[in-house]
């Protein structure tokens, strides 16, 4: 009897982990990065269809395992100070539902699933891989010195889009930058959004952050600022890749809901934090994709 039941309790137990792996790592939120890289690898792709569909397996495997990788790296990082924090002591380390043996096999199990798949791609995808690794990893440790972690984040996350379009074509160029750069200041404005929860945490325990170094009204504006600059990069992008009318009307939506969502977060009000830092940024990504696929489908079969 107990030996008929021990493989169903290995399950059991299996699939518990894995639920509160993909919910330390926030899997749900792969929708921030994801549709960048898909735009990127469909406005690369084209003029070669072939290509793209035998390739966006491969981007969609690296992409999870990129973000994978260093959602659990981060989390290692910040047990501490997850620990002293009322806002993230329930997550897995910090609340002992996993051990740091646990997350890192995750981390690297994770990073190698990256590797492969740039293997898979083209040569200087794989080759990049391990830059890309050191530059997500990298990030964990900045808001220990900078106040500037919200554009390492940024950074961070733009490899997606430029290594979509790497992946379909092998090499970089401007609509990719341009996308990049975007990346980043979308990045950079929200991430001030979400950091202003922990404005006086940051301060009491020697973390670095913009609200907590020049205060949430000022961080504030510098995130409105950014989004600004994100719109604007968002446009070259189109621009610099001939994209049409589709796609600009994504562009345009994307103000509206860039607006919006600058709209619901003051200094002294962060009740709607979750509803502009999750709901809309997934809106604006997907939407953005959507409309994206949709321009470029359009151009095609005209």
């Amino acid at each position: 009897m107990a030996t008929g039941t021990a493989p169903l309790n290995a399950m059991t137990r299996g699939w518990r982990q894995t639920r509160i792996i993909l919910e330390m790592i926030k899997f749900e939120h792969t929708v921030f990065m994801l549709p960048f890289a898909l735009m990127a690898a469909v406005i690369a792709g084209r003029h070669a269809w072939p290509i793209f569909w035998a390739k966006i397996p491969w981007i969609l495997v690296a992409m999870v395992g990129a973000r994978s990788a260093a959602m659990a790296f981060n989390r290692i990082v910040d047990r501490r100070f997850d620990a002293l924090n009322p806002r993230t002591a329930s997550r897995a380390l910090p609340a002992g539902q996993l051990t740091v043996p646990q997350v890192a096999v995750f981390t690297v199990i994770s990073s190698a699933l990256l590797v492969w798949a740039a293997a898979m791609l083209n040569p200087l995808a794989l080759a990049l891989s391990p830059v890309a690794l050191a530059v997500v990893f990298f990030y964990s440790y900045t808001k220990r010195f900078t106040s500037l972690s919200h554009l390492a984040l940024g950074i961070a996350l733009s490899i997606a889009p430029v290594g979509a379009w790497i992946a379909i074509t092998g090499h970089i160029a401007a609509p990719a930058l341009w996308l990049g750069g975007a990346v980043v200041c979308w990045l950079f404005g929200f991430d001030i959004l979400y950091a202003m929860q922990d404005t006086e945490f940051d301060r009491s325990n020697g973390l670095h952050s913009m609200p907590a170094r020049v205060g949430p009204a000022r961080a504030l504006a510098l995130s409105r600022f950014s989004h600004i600059v994100m719109v604007f990069l968002l446009a070259m992008t189109g621009i610099s890749a001939h994209l049409g009318a589709i796609y600009f009307v994504g562009v345009g939506l994307v103000a509206i809901l860039i607006a919006y969502e600058q709209s619901l977060v003051k200094p002294n009000d962060l009740s709607k934090i979750n509803l502009a830092f999750f709901t809309l940024n997934g809106y604006i990504s997907v939407g953005l994709f959507v409309l994206t696929l949709v321009d470029v489908t359009w151009g095609i079969l005209r």
